[in-house]
């Protein structure tokens, strides 16, 4: 059964697409974009955007910027998970400062948790 979403936030996808954050290009192309099973960026889902999506494995990938770590981030971002895992999915978040700082542990992080999802 195809993942519900709003075609409204099209416009707004591609928008962030073309306007990733430094953190979000780095993990696209130097690891997700050649990654064996594949992530789709900006996907819509419901009424939110997933910054990166794996059909296969079932999973959400969220970056955070420091925006995320206010209480109302917070709570914003919780809300949006349990309607996210309420589809069957796992979202996982990452922060920026985690991407920039230990790169390599984030790759082996993602690794994990997809082969895990798809066994």
């Amino acid at each position: 059964m195809p993942l519900p979403y709003n075609g409204k936030n099209k416009p707004l996808a591609k928008a962030l697409r073309k306007n990733a954050t430094r953190q979000e290009n780095h993990l696209w192309y130097d690891f997700l974009s050649t990654y064996p099973v594949k992530f789709r960026r900006q996907r819509m889902i419901d009424n939110f955007i997933a910054d990166f999506y794996c059909k296969e494995a079932k999973l959400i990938i969220e970056i955070d910027g420091s925006q995320h770590y206010s209480m109302q981030g917070l709570q914003e971002d919780q809300y949006r998970t349990d309607i996210l895992e309420g589809y069957d999915l796992k979202v996982i978040r990452i922060t920026n400062q985690q991407i920039d700082k230990n790169f390599y542990q984030v790759c082996l992080y993602i690794d994990q948790i997809v082969k895990e999802s798809i066994e």
